[in-house]
């Protein structure tokens, strides 16, 4: 769900465009709990609501599609916090706030673990990663015999001692 959900279908259609937002409008527009979006400020420094007497936080419109665009790339695109903070640092507030809004789309995450996810079996790619690396099968298998060791282990550690 994007920025413009706030405005048009999520039942808050009477406050005007530019109005503040509370974390419970937020949280239920954007399908989010209301901790995470707390959480959330914690760990991206850029999202800054406005905090009145009791604590109670307004969000301003650039808050609520920053943290349109966190959601976008935590929940949609499958990064991870550290990526998505990457992704703001490199890209800056005015593009994930766009990527929040629908108006900018964001690269997909770099596979984590490039050296074990292989691409799509077809003469060209067997034996390749996603990145285009050549997989060192004889590592792998040497890792798969080092598991297949330990599994044995476990499993006679686990076995009922014989009398």
């Amino acid at each position: 769900m994007a920025f413009a959900a706030l405005t048009e279908d999520s039942g808050y259609a009477d406050k005007e465009p530019g109005a503040f937002r509370t974390i419970t409008e937020v949280a239920e527009s954007l399908d989010v709990p209301q901790h995470v979006l707390r959480f959330w400020e914690t760990r991206f420094g850029q999202i800054r609501p406005v905090k009145r007497a009791g604590g109670r936080r307004y969000y301003r419109p650039g808050d609520v599609a920053l943290v349109a665009g966190i959601r976008h790339l935590l929940h949609v695109q499958r990064y991870t916090i550290e990526g998505a903070q990457r992704v703001l640092k490199e890209n800056g507030l005015r593009f994930v706030q766009a990527v929040g809004r629908g108006e900018a789309v964001a690269a997909a995450p770099a596979v984590q673990e490039a050296s074990l996810a292989t691409a799509p079996a077809d003469a060209d790619n067997i034996g390749r990663t996603l990145d285009g690396d050549t997989i060192d099968r004889d590592a792998l298998a040497g890792a798969l015999q080092e598991l297949y060791a330990c599994r044995d282990a476990l499993a006679a550690f686990r076995a009922p001692p014989e009398a």
